[in-house]
Parts: C-alpha cells; structure tokens; sequence
C-alpha cells in the first residue's frame, strides 16, 4: 500500500500534470488562431494574458478560501470550471468570446498551485519537503510535454476546436476523480469551525522574514513574466526559420521535456549545493540558451530547446520549495497564495507588455529582449541569500 504521504503526492502531481497540460496547450493554438482570425502580436499575448490572468486573480482567494472550506473541494471545483472553458472555447465565435472564455478558465485554474502545494507542504512537514515539491514541478512538465505533443498533433488532424473540446471534456472527469480521490485520501479537507474562525481573527500573511519574502516573489515575477512571454513567442520565431505548424507542438514539447527534467533536478541540486547557487546558474543558462535558440539556424535550435527548458523551468522547483521556508506553517495556503498572485500577475502582464513591444520591434527582437531581462534576477538572488544563509538540507 502508497504511504498516505506519497499518495497525496501522487493526487497533486495528477492535477499538476492536466492544469500546466491546459495552459501550455494554448501556446500550439495560438499561432493558428493568429492566422485564422486575422491576430496581431498583441492580442495574441492578450489571450495569454487573459489566461493567466485569471490564474493569477484567483491564487489569493483560493488560499483563503481553502482555510474555511479546504484544499479538495476547491481543487476539483477549478478543475471543472477551467475544462469547462475549453469545452466552450471549441464553439466560440471570435476573439473577444474566446478572450472571456481564457479569463474564466483561468480563475478555475488559479486553485491549482498555492493549494497542491499546500497540500504537498503538509503531507512532507517532517521531512524531504523540496525534494517532494521538486517532484511536484515535475509532474507539471510532464503535462506540458504530454498535451502539447499531442495537441500539435490533434490540431493536425482534426483541428484546434476539436483539440480543445476533447482536452476539456478529459479536465471534467478528471475533476471528480480529484474530488473522490482526495476524500479517500482524508486530504485537504475543512478545518475544524473553530480553528477556522481563529485564523479569521488572527489574520496577517504567516510571513516571517518579510525581506527574503520579498526578493523571492521579484525573482518568481520575473522569472515567470520571461517565461511566458519567451514561450508566446517562441512558436513565431521558429516558423520564420521555417518549422510547420505541427512542429511547433513537438518543438515546445522539447522545452517542456527540459524543464520536467529541470524541475526535478533542480529541486534536488538545490538540497545539495544550495538555493542561491542552483538559481543563479539556472538564470544565467536561460538567458545564453534563449539567445543560442534566436541566432541558430533551425536544426540547432531544435537541438537547444531541450537544455533550455531545463534552465527555463528548473529555477521554479527551487523558488516554490523555499516558499514554505520563509512562512509559518499555519498560514501556509495564503502565503503561497500571495505568492503566487504576484508571480502569475507578472506572467500575465508579460505577454502583453511584450506582444506590444513585438508589433513594434518584431519577435526575434522581442525575444531576445526578454534573454536580456532574465539577467535582472541575478542581484535579487544577491538580496535572498541572508534569508537562505542555512544548508537548504536544515
């Protein structure tokens, strides 16, 4: 029989796996809904914006949420409402029903994070906490690779609409199997009534050191924010070193395989040589890796999408983890809420902002922007070690 901790493991790594499967499976829409509608860059990032937006509106109330009504209900709720959007954006009309439609899909999603995580923080509270959220991340990626790869496929064959509505009819049976999993699992579920309303007066975010607190969130801001515009852009960039639209799903399927591979070892390097350290050089190899992918010829940037996804999304193992190190147990879903609200607000201006600039300056030159700003979290990383001074193994 799976020890009760790896089994809540295993059901957040489930749900981790079709939520990142969802957001990442528009990345292989979007140049086809580009061409087919007639879409500048700009409201391409706008629909991506819209996406995770609405993730990112969502992270704090769900965190506060979970506190009177737990992790599980809510977590099967999302889940329904965001496979519920894309069975709807199958039929949409044009780009603002489907703009609305990515917004509401989106708040669904916005569950997904800080309450897996919570619940993965909890199930590990005695031990092997970062190696276990590592493992998290990494189911994630797996999603990435496995839908991405299988929508650029799907789109292929049957086309965009059709993907879509299969993809969110699979997210509705999922839901409950999350809600009837979890329940037998005794997980996530309402606190007592009376601690419930303690938490209410007591109040306050559970933030014990404020400043490594606020210099994690600006690296997760920035690190998220890159990578989504990175990742936006990326599919135009190649077919104008021309990849065919089915490519593209395998392409980014390569990314997604670097960074499953990224945010597992990651999270592993991090318990082993440090934070900081493991940080820096993911940031640093982003950065070289995204300008090797823009000035390449297409054969060697294929070849470079697999080590950049590692770089690209290993950082975010580590950033997750040293969360739970920074926040009082107690307070834990709302900590990771605020978090996370501020790290997907950021991911989804990025696109946006971005898309803007690429209408202006082209997407190879956008993209190679976005290397640059990268390097903006390497001083901030300066600013948090004091806050993870002690051997991320203590």
């Amino acid at each position: 029989m799976i020890p009760r901790a790896r089994a809540v493991l295993l059901a957040a790594c489930a749900v981790h796996f079709l939520h990142d499967g969802f957001a990442d499976l528009l990345y292989v829409f979007f140049p086809i809904l580009a061409a087919e509608l007639s879409l500048s860059l700009w409201q391409v990032g706008l629909m991506r914006t819209a996406y995770t937006g609405g993730m990112a509106l969502f992270q704090l109330p769900a965190g506060l949420l979970a506190e009177r009504w737990g992790e599980r209900r809510l977590l099967a709720a999302g889940t329904a409402v965001t496979a519920a959007g894309f069975v709807a954006a199958g039929a949409a009309g044009g780009f603002a029903a489907l703009l609305g439609l990515l917004l509401l899909a989106g708040l669904g999603s916005g569950v997904q994070h800080p309450l897996s995580s919570t619940l993965v923080s909890t199930a590990y509270e005695g031990g092997a906490r970062r190696t276990a959220l590592g493992t998290y991340n990494f189911s994630g990626d797996l999603g990435k690779v496995a839908i991405a790869a299988a929508a650029g496929v799907a789109v292929a064959l049957v086309g965009w609409r059709t993907t879509a509505t299969a993809v969110g009819l699979l997210g509705l049976a999922a839901a409950v199997v999350v809600g009837i999993g979890l329940a037998g699992l005794g997980a996530g579920g309402a606190p007592p009534a009376r601690a419930a309303r303690a938490d209410a007066v007591r109040g306050g975010w559970g933030v014990r050191d404020a400043r490594g607190f606020q210099a994690l969130s600006a690296i997760g801001m920035i690190d998220n924010s890159t990578r989504t515009a990175l990742l936006t852009f990326l599919p135009f960039v190649l077919m104008a070193k021309g990849l065919g639209a089915a490519g593209v799903g395998g392409a980014l399927a390569l990314v997604f395989a670097g960074g499953a591979a990224g945010k597992f070892v990651c999270g592993l390097a991090a318990e082993r040589v440090g934070i900081i350290r493991t940080v820096l050089l993911t940031e640093a190899a982003t950065c070289v890796g995204i300008l090797a992918v823009l000035f390449s010829p297409l054969p060697v940037a294929l070849a470079c999408l697999l080590p950049l996804g590692i770089a690209l999304n290993g950082t975010s193992s580590v950033l997750y983890a040293t969360v739970a190190d920074l926040v009082t147990a107690d307070r834990r879903s709302r900590a990771y809420g605020l978090y996370y609200t501020l790290s997907m607000g950021a991911s989804a201006l990025g696109p946006t902002v971005y898309g803007v600039l690429g209408d202006a300056v082209g997407a190879r030159a956008t993209v190679a922007v976005v290397a640059l700003v990268v390097l903006l979290t390497l001083p901030l990383c300066l600013a948090l070690r004091p806050s993870v001074a002690a051997p991320a193994s203590a």
